[in-house]
């Protein structure tokens, strides 16, 4: 049951069935704590409500820290290896271009990953794209480098002057 006071006159007025005014001081009281009401669907009766302020000044619930529980286990495949690895499922795509670089080799630039048909940025999250647990994503080197690369061969082959004597 819910009482308001008028400021003004020292009124009260309430809804529902009438409780003496002990009654009404003591679910004050619980409510000014944060304990609220006997009835209350939380998990523990006496957990306190944290909260904080967004950078836009919304103020609301802050969420429980997790550790461990976000871990997702993904498979990277190339055209010749597949590597299965666990990541946080908030990291970036250019986190995990920087993990795959320990195990391929290939700088974080000279890579491309796709997931679901699409070439993923650097700066999107996984879980904001879709990637959950036992997914598959797609590393391919990107063109660019590959033909550099190439480029470069062909120009140490071809940069040795021939001697004739």
């Amino acid at each position: 049951m819910m009482k308001f006071k008028s400021k003004r006159f020292g009124i009260r007025f309430g809804f529902g069935k009438r409780i003496n005014n002990k009654g009404a001081q003591q679910e004050q009281l619980q409510q000014q704590k944060g304990l609220g009401s006997n009835n209350n669907n939380s998990s523990c009766g006496n957990c306190e409500i944290k909260w904080e302020l967004r950078p836009g000044g919304m103020l609301v619930q802050k969420r429980q820290e997790s550790i461990g529980e976000d871990l997702i286990s993904i498979r990277v495949s190339t055209f010749a290896h597949s590597h299965d690895l666990s990541i946080e499922a908030t990291s970036t795509f250019g986190e995990l271009k920087m993990v795959l670089s320990l195990l391929t080799g290939l700088e974080p630039k000279q890579q491309r990953l796709l997931f679901k048909g699409k070439e993923r940025e650097d700066d999107e999250y996984l879980h904001m794209v879709g990637v959950g647990d036992k997914d598959k994503v797609l590393l391919l080197e990107d063109p660019a480098f590959k033909e550099k690369k190439l480029l470069d061969l062909n120009n140490i082959s071809t940069s040795c002057p021939t001697i004739i004597v």
